[in-house]
């Protein structure tokens, strides 16, 4: 008896078992992309056997071998399937077996009912075996057309019951088929026999038959029921009629008629009372055109929109097979290490009697966020005071938490993944995102938590400050920076000025230096490492934006992408000054470095560029490891809505970077923090090594350039004495009154002569600098004034006389 029991228990837990079998809704989705992978893949390997399998016949035997290569587009595989099927299987009706196996695919992944998928399998079957003994009918050996099933099918029904009695089976076999599966009975093949007999007999009757009665074809005016109903909807009685001219005082402001609906709650509508009409001529004018409009279309219609990349028609971008791909580029999903830590996360919540809803996580390359959701009534400060204990507890390198994500209603807790994937620069160049976007300087920074590619766009940030503590990848930023840029925009539309004090890491670009660097004039390296060019060349940028702003404001424009789209549409005239104006990018890596050497002389410019440049198309990316107020002053700072935090040590330098805090909780290696103004956004920076680099500028660098790097405007620094005016034909016309001046009160400064002479400030500072060069004044020494060299008026004139002399 107790066998028995078990025996009973034992198979009701198998069908328990049996009846529990159920697919989840993933598992239904990757069985179903399989199941239409493999449609697909059948169906292309028969239609490539109708044009190959002769060829691939000899290769067959030796399958499956490595050393042969198949014609079949789906190689040996597909050659063998096409073979097992088309050849010695049901011939050409295999094609069926394809489209249902897709079928299927589609009725697993959409999760449609299985019953009606299983009819398509049985009937689809029969039609084949039909279809395959139908064609083997006509065929005298193996075939294409019925196979091996049809032929040998047709000569066993044939040995038996002749042909013809093998054609009425077939015959058999389709009314049996129409019968049961579109309910065709005799009474439909009677009406069909009936209606055939009537149109052929109508195409026979002769127009001399017919009498005046049979030619008149009566019209039935008769309307059906629904039209007869919305005929009267339409009908007005008779009695109910008005005047079509009323007057407008009828039509009152009371007159509100109701709208009503059954779900939907009462709408008011109102008619407001018409004002009285007034007669009004209007007259049509053409727009006038001014001569330049005029001649612009002429000139847009004959040539075409100016194109700024005609010099270098056939420049080629960067190439994606120049970026490096990883093994371990994709996200791999640690089952075990997300339940571990989301036991753990409400293990040590409950602790502290802190109640969970519900929680999800959301994996991304470096870190895992676990979104949770508190019970009513739990506050989120009591979440936030927890970051130490949920820390601990997970064993993690530092977690953060948000409390509440914007936009959604939940809590975040960022945890580090124990096996952290890299984000390459090839994936995130290559993603759609980056490929299909249309910003004006768009940058792929890296990948989000939820793997989403980040691209932003330079020209609207307007300007970006990067920071973080040494060795936690601002240099690999600031190289996918500039990386990103020059596989999106033409050397045409965008050039750097690469500033790299440390001297090593910006060197790999000095390549690219006649297609997208620019420089000063007298300069022989584009890269500037002296802090000396650096205040000369932030100096030239600053009058670079002044001339820039000039022609703005005489082409009536308000941003440099109005005033190209103008001067590209022939609206503007060359020979005015106008041009074509790229994008300047200003890179400055280790900003601390300059101010601590240079101090406000590199300070002042950077401050002029910060505030105004934006509207010209001068963008500037700062990189330094601690942005304090001493490095980079608050004016600067307030121009800078774009950072980039890298990991820092504390709070207070996340703070001075953020102005909040979440950077000293970062990983390092290139996690970092995004952030625009507004909400931070963690992202994993992509990676792109230096021999990449090196690859980029190589293939750059080999095509066909401009003669010379894009030059800056010339500047003449007033503290050099090398760079003064020595022609005594450039002198200033009061250069020999501003001598004997400061001669006479032996004090050599630039408001003295402002004073005496009432110039404006630039003349006089023009003036010092030639009577510097003349050898009648010092140098300049800061606050003080400068020396006079000369003793006495009787000295200056025997000083002039001898330059004259020479």
């Amino acid at each position: 008896m107790a066998k028995k029991a078990t025996k009973k228990k034992a198979s009701t837990k198998r069908k328990t078992k049996r009846l529990s079998f159920k697919l989840s809704n993933q598992q239904k989705l990757i069985f179903g992309s399989l199941l239409i992978i493999l449609g697909v893949l059948l169906f292309i390997s028969f239609v490539s056997f109708l044009f190959n399998g002769k060829e691939d016949q000899s290769i067959l035997s030796e399958f499956p071998s490595r050393q042969v290569e198949a014609k079949n587009w789906a190689s040996q595989f597909g050659a063998k399937l096409s073979e097992w099927f088309i050849l010695k299987g049901f011939g050409l009706p295999s094609f069926i077996f394809s489209g249902l196996l897709f079928l299927s695919g589609v009725y697993v992944t959409l999760n449609l009912k299985l019953s009606k998928l299983r009819k398509h399998w049985i009937w689809g079957t029969l039609i084949v075996i039909w279809l395959s003994i139908f064609f083997g009918f006509f065929t005298h050996k193996y075939d294409i057309l019925g196979g091996v099933i049809g032929y040998e099918m047709n000569h066993f029904f044939q040995d038996y019951i002749g042909k013809i009695g093998t054609a009425l089976l077939l015959a058999f076999g389709l009314i049996v088929y129409l019968a049961i599966r579109f309910n065709v009975t005799g009474d439909t093949l009677v009406s069909l026999f009936k209606r055939a007999k009537e149109d052929i007999a109508s195409d026979f009757e002769t127009p001399d038959n017919q009498t005046e009665e049979d030619k008149v074809v009566p019209i039935d005016n008769s309307l059906s029921e629904e039209a007869e109903s919305i005929k009267s909807a339409f009908e007005i009685p008779l009695e109910n009629l008005e005047p079509t001219i009323a007057n407008h005082s009828e039509i009152t402001k009371e007159s509100k008629p109701k709208v009503k609906t059954e779900d939907a709650p009462e709408m008011e509508v109102i008619i407001k009372e018409p004002e009285q009409e007034v007669e009004m001529k209007v007259e049509v004018s053409k727009e006038e055109k001014s001569e330049t409009d005029n001649l612009a279309d002429k000139l847009v219609e004959d040539f075409g929109q100016f194109d700024p990349t005609l010099e270098l028609s056939n420049f080629q971008f960067p190439t994606l097979d120049l970026l490096k791909k990883y093994d371990n580029e994709g996200i791999s999903i640690n089952q075990e290490e997300l339940e571990e830590n989301k036991n753990r996360i409400v293990e040590t919540l409950n602790n502290y009697k802190i109640g969970i809803t519900s929680i999800s996580a959301t994996i991304g390359p470096t870190v895992t966020l676990y979104e949770i959701v508190p019970e009513a009534g739990i506050r989120i400060s009591k979440i936030k005071n927890l970051e130490d204990d949920i820390a601990l507890s997970l064993s993690a390198l530092g977690i953060r938490i948000i409390a509440p994500i914007p936009g959604k209603g939940t809590i975040g807790i960022e945890v580090p993944n124990k096996k952290s994937t890299i984000v390459s620069m090839h994936s995130a160049i290559a993603s759609k995102k980056f490929q299909t976007s249309e910003m004006q300087l768009p940058i792929a920074l890296g990948k989000t938590i939820s793997n989403e590619t980040m691209v932003v766009d330079l020209a609207k940030m307007p300007h970006l400050l990067m920071a973080g503590a040494t060795g936690q990848g601002k240099s690999v930023g600031l190289n996918a920076v500039l990386t990103s840029l020059l596989y999106k925009k033409h050397p045409a539309e965008v050039k750097f000025v690469l500033v790299d004090p440390k001297k090593v890491e910006l060197t790999l670009f000095n390549k690219i230096e006649r297609h997208y660097l620019a420089k000063l004039p007298d300069s022989e390296e584009a890269i500037i490492t002296d802090n000396t060019k650096v205040i000369n060349t932030l100096n030239s940028l600053c009058i670079e934006m002044d001339n820039r702003y000039e022609l703005l404001k005489n082409a009536f424009c308000r941003n440099i992408a109005e005033y190209n789209k103008k001067f590209k549409e022939r609206k503007l005239n060359p020979n005015d000054g106008h041009q074509f104006l790229p994008y300047i990018v200003l890179v400055v890596d280790e900003f601390a470095d300059l101010i601590m050497t240079a101090g406000k002389e590199v300070e002042t410019p950077i401050a002029r560029l910060a505030q105004l440049a934006r509207a010209i198309g001068i963008h500037l990316i700062i990189a330094t490891q601690r942005p304090s107020v001493n490095v980079i002053t608050g004016i600067i700072k307030a121009n800078f809505p774009a950072r980039i935090a890298f990991r820092v040590t504390s709070k207070i330098d996340s703070r001075t970077i953020l102005d909040g805090p979440g950077a000293d909780q970062l990983i390092g290696r290139g996690d970092m923090l995004y952030t625009q103004g507004n909400d931070l956004i963690r992202i994993q920076c992509a990676f792109v090594d230096t021999p990449e680099v090196e690859r980029i500028t190589e293939f750059i660098g080999s095509q066909k350039a401009y003669p010379d790097a894009y030059l800056l405007p010339e500047y003449v620094g007033g503290d050099d004495g090398t760079t003064l005016d020595i022609d005594i034909a450039d002198r200033d016309k009061l250069f020999k009154e501003a001598a004997e001046i400061i001669v006479t009160a032996q004090q050599g400064s630039a408001s003295l002569l402002q004073r005496k002479l009432k110039l404006g400030y630039n003349r006089a500072g023009r003036l010092i600098d030639q009577l510097e060069a003349a050898g009648i004044v010092g140098g300049f020494e800061g606050s003080k004034a400068r020396q006079v060299l000369v003793p006495d008026l009787l000295a200056l004139e025997q000083l002039l006389e001898n330059e004259k002399n020479n």
